[in-house]
């Protein structure tokens, strides 16, 4: 009898964390998802391509996705990785695109520094209230710049090589969202 309330008893505060856990989960929005799943309204997505986005591994599409619920307005700068069971999409927001570019010139202010320090390893980043990450690493003297684009999951992260592009892939980003907003 008292294995059996001790059973009962483990099993009923097993299911109520899983349930707490499963609210929390569902809670969590990103900003896109926040604004994009209004209720009531009528939603509507407009996309416009822009460059391409090359890196060590693959190319990832880029666009403008301009959101309207009822009469507001939101851009978000997309870029999508494709996979081969689907792909994976970074949405980020137009404010926090002109943060990572902020974050970008930053970090490549002190990539040299870094190296040029000797760690083992190190890895300095900046990641978006969305989970979006930009940023390197340094391991065995050389520097590895990449982007995470969601935050759960693997085979969401991008290498990247050729800083300028992803430097002029942002600024076309912005250029295109400040087009539209005017």
């Amino acid at each position: 009898m008292k294995k059996t309330l001790t059973i009962l008893a483990l099993l009923i505060t097993t299911y109520s964390f899983s349930q707490d856990a499963q609210t929390e989960s569902e809670d969590v929005k990103t900003k896109m998802e926040a604004f994009a799943s209004k209720t009531g309204v009528i939603t509507k997505f407009t996309d416009s391509n822009l460059s391409n986005l090359k890196s060590s591994y693959t190319v990832a599409e880029t666009r403008i996705r301009k959101i309207n619920s009822g009469d507001n307005a939101s851009y978000f700068y997309q870029i999508e990785k494709p996979d081969k069971y689907g792909s994976s999409t970074a949405s980020i927001e137009y404010s926090d695109l002109l943060e990572v570019i902020k974050a970008f010139n930053s970090l490549k202010s002190e990539v040299e520094n870094d190296v040029s320090a000797g760690p083992d390893y190190l890895e300095n980043k900046f990641i978006t209230e969305d989970g979006f990450q930009l940023g390197y690493f340094i391991s065995k003297g050389k520097a590895t710049w990449y982007i995470k684009l969601e935050k759960y999951g693997s085979d969401k992260t991008l290498f990247i090589n050729d800083l300028e592009r992803i430097e002029s892939n942002f600024i076309e980003a912005k250029n295109k969202i400040e087009e539209l907003k005017s």
